[in-house]
């Protein structure tokens, strides 16, 4: 039997052995000849370990045998011979005359250091490509070896054509077969118990005939019962997989937001709300550090301010909802957290508005400054306050207050001086458009049920913290410092990919561990997810990096939330080897390096947070024995919208906090996405289009910013590349200058290269209109006028309508109709008839329009009459009147 071994051990014990001798290798002259040599691939120099036998012993052309061969079988050996000393047939051929020829042959024999140990084999002919098989034996009858040489080693193959050109390896691929045997009838139908039950039990009866037992005690029947239990859990395990397979049928919400995010749409997992939170002190100055500081909502008759300890263990019992003050953008540059405070004062606990000695005043709709009544130097820049309705301006009663008439404004300046008249001390404060108030603030006025007069009917708020929803894991006792939570270590590969089994088993691959799986789970749920704002700490800007909030941008800026920039709340640290890193959230990893110290949160239905790391592609795998820790907050989703005045304690132990409480409602609490919403929205997000190549493109990228109310673009060649001029159509209430300078930027991300971006001012076309009005008997001519030339304006009416020509109306290449005046004016109380006299551009005096009906507009054009006198440019409107009063 000859076996086939990776480590041939014989081979060097028969080289050691003082007697026994055996073949090492073979040579077959090929390419030291000539290429037209008739004596290639005839000459064999067969290798030995030790010198050859000599004398009766030695080795001839009875003890060669050649075997094997496809084309050309029956190899013969005209003669064989020992390479020292000279053979006989080389030197002193027969015939004499083949001496020339057989000159090459000899000086390359001679050329042998191992001549006594080579044995040289002359056939008479060359073989085919096949494999040949050359044998020592003892007689041409016998297949035993000659005397003294090893059975083992008494046989080489070989190839005649081994010296051939060849695209491929000559050494033989070492494989093993695997063993092909007829698969067996299975019913691979067979998904649950019974059906694998019965199964086995037919397989055995195959399998065994002799066995026939089928009571339920018997073992091989308890066996097969046990097995078939065992393949229907697999079984449903195998449909499970397929099942969240597809966006449609998978159940879990790991599945679902994987299948999501592989066509672009983020699902997520629900955010956090914020809250303004007023902080009332008696000391004149406080300074209070906002690392850390919570706040709860109320929970029973606790005063305001706790101190750690026993009142806070108390206090947490009641379960309530836990805010934390959010610290200030510019501290994630490398500040000290611990060092960030904010003042607090008790002047600022409560500041009226100042109104110039006039009497019963409000601070109308759209304002955005106002004056304090006192000297208040502490207010600056970037302070929030809240400008709220204090009492019921009708009855002075705090409980008939409108607790919708309170909206935060951050403040873009504050001046003191004196009033010249009287020598008041007043403050200047003035904030941001975006900050505008959304409604008429009373400020003064008369009481009417105790015939009074109130000043102090609407007043402003200091100390403001912004607070959002959620509290940071702590070890034990709520009041202890933070404790990182540990989450154990990566573990060591424990299974390697099995390789294939056609591979040569004496060169297997190395070992290919599969990477253990690690997907930590937090022990508190829910994980708090947070929404962040991409500023720029320096200034306010867009930056890459997303902050909690601006505290340079707006106030309304501050609690509105973008999911999609929403990210959990949580610090991962791991150590590896003495080595500390810190680790990123990231809503996915397509955007991670192989190097990038990422990882992902995946919520499940129930709320609780795994986290899944790279593959050394996207993102890094962490090593075994890595050993995690995690700091995070739990608490998210709607709950933490609570109404006003719901936040009523702080805890700490300053003995200086008079009271706490939200005049605003907490907002922006999202609950998690469902799975219904996900099917629904999915499929369709990869439809969003994330390009501007077309004019139309670029509008309509324009028109997503909730100030532009529509735009136009329009492109022309500008000497060395092609500008897109985008004309906006901003909505009321948006001032054109910050549309217009915000709006490049949000742009360019979408602009096709070598196209430049700018914004201009649409073209507005000033119309004039002229109305000859018959009046009903019944009513004044006067009052007709007034709604005729209030309702033909550009202003807002009183009953929340828009007039004809107001901003949002009229939009570019919008046409206006004569029959919309017609309806219009007919729609006026009092307005017998009406009759359109002029309906033109303002300046010209064409009649055509009027007689067509329609002004048109052209694409980059809106029509405009805003009747106002202070601009008469911006169009008028004659009014004729008749009849009446």
């Amino acid at each position: 039997m000859k076996y086939r071994c990776c480590h041939e051990q014989r081979r060097l014990k028969v080289s050691e052995d003082p007697t026994l001798n055996g073949i090492d290798y073979l040579e077959v002259i090929d390419h030291d000849l000539a290429h037209d040599d008739p004596l290639r691939q005839r000459t064999l120099l067969v290798h030995f370990f030790k010198p050859l036998p000599t004398g009766k012993k030695a080795l001839t052309a009875a003890n060669v045998r050649i075997d094997g061969g496809e084309r050309i079988r029956d190899v013969k050996v005209l003669w064989a011979a020992a390479a020292s000393p000279e053979p006989t047939q080389l030197v002193a051929p027969d015939p004499p005359d083949t001496a020339a020829a057989e000159a090459p042959t000899l000086a390359l024999v001679n050329r042998l250091e191992d001549g006594p140990g080579t044995l040289v084999v002359r056939t008479d002919e060359a073989g085919d490509f096949s494999t040949y098989t050359l044998r020592l034996v003892a007689s041409p009858d016998s297949d035993a070896p000659p005397e003294g040489f090893d059975p083992c080693l008494q046989e080489v193959a070989f190839a005649f054509k081994a010296q051939c050109p060849s695209d491929f390896d000559c050494a033989p691929p070492r494989t093993c077969v695997p063993q092909t045997d007829e698969p067996p009838e299975i019913d691979y139908l067979a998904k649950d118990y019974p059906g694998f039950r019965r199964l086995i039990l037919d397989r055995l009866s195959q399998l065994v005939p002799q066995w026939r037992k089928s009571s339920e005690a018997d073992m091989g029947v308890a066996v097969a019962e046990l097995l078939a239990y065992v393949c229907d859990h697999l079984s449903y395990q195998q449909d499970a997989v397929a099942t969240e397979a597809y966006l449609n049928t998978a159940r879990r919400r790991v599945s679902l937001r994987r299948h999501a995010v592989l066509v672009d749409y983020p699902m997520h997992d629900g955010c956090n709300a914020r809250a303004w939170v007023q902080v009332q002190t008696s000391a004149d100055s406080l300074s209070l550090s906002l690392a850390g500081l919570r706040f709860l909502t109320q929970c029973g008759d606790f005063d305001p301010e706790i101190a750690p300890g026993p009142k806070l263990e108390a206090a947490m019992r009641a379960s309530p909802l836990v805010f934390e003050a959010m610290l200030d953008p510019r501290l994630r540059n490398g500040a000290n957290a611990d060092e960030y405070r904010q003042s607090l004062y008790a002047a600022h606990n409560e500041m009226r508005f100042y109104t110039w000695d006039d009497e019963s005043c409000c601070l109308q709709q759209g304002a955005t400054r106002a004056t304090l009544k006192g000297a208040f130097p502490a207010l600056a820049k970037g302070d929030v306050l809240v400008l709220e309705e204090r009492v019921g301006p009708l009855t002075g009663e705090p409980g008939d207050a409108d607790p919708s008439h309170r909206h935060a404004v951050r403040l873009t300046g504050a001046q003191t001086r004196d009033d010249p008249l009287g020598g008041q001390a007043i403050t200047e404060i003035s904030w941001a458009s975006a900050d505008a108030l959304p409604f008429s603030l009373c400020v003064s006025g008369d009481n009417h049920g105790k015939m009074t007069y109130l000043d102090n009917i609407g007043v402003a708020r200091g100390n403001i913290v912004l607070v959002d929803h959620g509290r940071t894991i702590t070890s034990g006792d709520p009041g202890q410092t933070l404790d990182a939570e540990k989450l154990g270590t990566v573990p060591q590969p424990s299974l390697i990919n099995v390789a294939a089994c056609c591979v040569d088993p004496c060169k297997p691959p190395p070992p290919d561990a599969i990477p253990p799986r690690y997907r930590p789970v937090l022990a508190k749920r829910p994980l708090t997810q947070a929404a962040g704002q991409f500023v720029d700490a320096a200034g306010g800007l867009k930056g890459t990096q997303p902050y909690p909030f601006d505290s340079f941008g707006p106030a309304a800026h501050a609690i509105d939330a973008d999911m999609r920039n929403v990210v959990p709340q949580l610090d991962l640290t791991s150590v590896y080897k003495g080595t500390t890193n810190s680790w990123s959230a990231r809503r996915n990893l397509f955007g991670s390096k192989a190097n990038d110290h990422d990882f992902v949160v995946e919520v499940d239905e129930a709320g609780d947070a795994a986290l899944r790391f790279g593959d050394n592609t996207l993102g890094m795998r962490p090593e075994s024995t890595t050993a995690f820790s995690a700091s995070y907050r739990i608490g998210n989703g709607a709950a933490g919208n609570v109404g006003p005045e719901s936040i009523a304690h702080i805890v700490g132990a300053t003995g200086a906090i008079l009271g706490v409480r939200n005049p605003c409602a907490a907002r922006g609490g999202v609950d998690a996405e469902d799975a219904a919403s996900v099917r629904r929205h999915a499929p369709q997000a990869f439809r969003t289009q994330q390009r501007a190549v077309t004019l139309d493109d670029y509008a309509r990228v324009a028109g997503r910013d909730t100030r532009v109310q529509r735009a136009a673009a329009s492109m022309r060649w500008t000497g060395s590349w092609y500008t897109v001029f985008l004309t906006v159509d901003p909505v009321a209430g948006a001032q054109a200058s910050d549309v217009k300078a915000g709006l490049p930027g949000e742009v360019d991300p979408y602009r096709m290269a070598g196209v430049d971006l700018e914004c201009n001012d649409p073209h507005y076309v000033s119309l004039q209109i002229g109305l000859h009005v018959c009046v009903m008997d019944d009513y004044f001519r006067s009052e007709v006028r007034r709604q005729l030339m209030l309702l033909f304006s550009n202003r807002a009416l009183p009953d929340r309508k828009r007039a004809l020509f107001h901003p949002d109306n009229y939009t570019f290449g919008q046409s206006v109709f004569m029959s919309q005046l017609y309806e219009a004016a007919h729609n006026v109380p009092g307005v017998a008839a009406v009759q359109v006299t002029k309906f033109q551009r303002q300046g010209t005096d064409d009649p055509s329009w009027l007689m067509r009906g329609e002004f048109p507009i052209g694409p980059f054009e809106i029509a405009r009459m805003d009747n106002d006198p202070n601009y008469p440019e911006h169009g008028v409107l004659e009014l004729d009147i008749h009849g009446g009063k």
